[in-house]
């Protein structure tokens, strides 16, 4: 009983020697009072070997068993069917015994694996929420504030143009809730040139001048929505740290991969560059990885920071070093 319980095969060598010697005494010393009847006991034992020892030695130690139990019957002069029915009753004992122990042990095992399958889906979907929450709203929560501060300098001055941009948060704000609600349910497409778009309208609020040349064609879906993400985190950084006057976002195919650099000369410091947050790249690697893409970013030697997305074409596919 002790022996079939899944403790019990974590037990230290010495303990699982002592307690298999008092069950090989146990089923071999009735013997000699019970003789031949008290032969189904040897089976048990043999159950036991296999649970408690590694192989091989387990299998050799239950061959043996059997052995010895036929080894007796022969000695006692049982008849020929007796004889062969002894160590028959000895091995199917022990391999159903040591068959069912098992079963149940892999039962165990799947129901622990399935709990931690779901746990593991539960913690990834935490990851995923957090990850969309932060891609998706923290650019238009941004530009919300961005635009907020202009209406304020402008209502006096120029009631026509903070009307405008009025017109603008409302958009930005209803683009924010939807995000929001899509978040629940999935992540959702997004365009690298509405996006591309909107970035610049954002920054040239801010007044920082834009160059924008996106050359790289129609592109896959995925390809598409991970470069937008990408592209967004960037200009979201750069309206959260950066005191940026000028920034390039350009956007070209080169034969199977699409390559995205955002530079700007927002650089604050030789020891954390703008546009570095750390929470967006490691989302950003995670999604780029995903289709088989890869980002990275730092300061140029012209003092400038660039931030700088590669994807393939198709999804999934191979991506050439950059040359």
């Amino acid at each position: 009983m002790l022996h079939s319980t899944p403790r019990a095969r974590h037990w230290p060598l010495p303990l699982k020697t002592l307690t298999l010697t008092v069950q090989s005494v146990l089923t071999f010393l009735p013997f000699l009072w019970l003789d031949i009847t008290w032969s189904g006991m040897s089976g048990i034992l043999g159950a036991s070997l296999l649970l408690m020892l590694p192989a091989p030695l387990s299998w050799f130690l239950f061959a043996l068993v059997t052995a010895v139990v036929d080894g007796y019957a022969f000695a006692l002069g049982l008849p020929a069917v007796a004889e062969l029915y002894t160590p028959l009753t000895t091995l199917l004992t022990g391999l159903v015994l040591y068959g069912l122990t098992r079963l149940t042990d892999l039962v165990h095992e799947v129901h622990s694996a399935r709990t931690a399958l779901a746990r593991m889906a539960v913690a990834q979907e935490r990851m995923r929420f957090s990850r969309d929450v932060h891609d998706l709203l923290g650019y238009s929560l941004s530009a919300i504030t961005l635009k907020c501060e202009l209406i304020h300098r402008l209502v006096v001055t120029s009631p026509a143009r903070a009307q405008e941009e009025v017109t603008a948060v409302l958009g930005v704000s209803r683009q924010a809730l939807a995000d929001a609600r899509l978040v629940a349910r999935s992540y959702r497409e997004m365009s690298l040139a509405d996006e591309a778009e909107s970035a610049a309208t954002v920054l040239a609020a801010a007044d920082i001048r834009v160059t924008l040349d996106l050359s790289c064609g129609r592109l896959h879906p995925a390809v598409d929505t991970a470069l937008a993400t990408t592209l967004r985190e960037g200009v979201t950084n750069i309206l959260r740290h950066s005191k940026a006057q000028s920034c390039s976002i350009t956007a070209v195919r080169k034969d199977d991969t699409v390559w995205l650099t955002l530079v700007n000369d927002g650089v604050v410091g030789k020891d954390r560059p703008v546009g570095s947050d750390g929470s967006g790249l490691n989302n950003l690697g995670t999604r780029l990885t995903a289709i088989g893409g890869r980002v990275t970013s730092g300061v140029r030697r012209d003092g400038r920071f660039h931030l700088e997305a590669h994807s393939p074409v198709r999804p999934g596919a191979l991506c050439p070093e950059h040359g």
